[in-house]
């Protein structure tokens, strides 16, 4: 299954998320697509014309121009995903935190899609952790299970 982890950009999640199996759906893979595409003249500063336009699908033309950009690089992530993982609270060198008004439209829009959705705390202590850890590989196998499933019934 695809599986979006917020922050978005985290590594660590996105490790876990392919040592279960699943394909992390993350904010480095789409800023490839957008520095290795031919339309940018200048990576990764420039943007095409169609990014602002695709920003508007998820966010209304009020809110700032940055929401509307960075959505328009979350937004199709979300729409891809089966599943999801939210680390809450996590401290500023976890993962992005360029736009608090963007984290908040995303994580609106991932709770409000149809998927499973694992919301954890972000673990001070190793004990934490070692559980964080733990209800992240449990959910991450039930999803395994349950794609078994589907596909055998199919």
């Amino acid at each position: 299954m695809k599986v979006i982890v917020f922050p978005p950009n985290s590594m660590i999640l996105a490790d876990l998320v392919e040592r279960n199996g699943h394909e992390a759906l993350v904010i480095q893979q789409q800023i490839h697509k957008k520095v290795t595409t031919p339309d940018i003249d200048a990576p990764p500063l420039n943007i095409t014309e169609d990014d602002p336009i695709e920003g508007l699908k998820y966010a209304a033309i009020e809110v700032p121009s940055g929401v509307r950009g960075r959505m328009a690089i979350f937004g199709p992530l979300i729409e891809e995903a089966d599943a999801a993982i939210i680390m809450q609270d996590a401290p500023y060198g976890f993962g992005c935190v360029g736009c608090a008004r963007t984290n908040e439209l995303t994580l609106f829009t991932m709770r409000h899609k149809n998927m499973p959705i694992l919301e954890l705390q972000f673990p001070k202590s190793r004990d934490e952790t070692v559980d964080a850890v733990y209800k992240i590989s449990t959910f991450l196998s039930d999803l395994k299970e349950e794609e078994e499933k589907t596909k055998q019934e199919e």
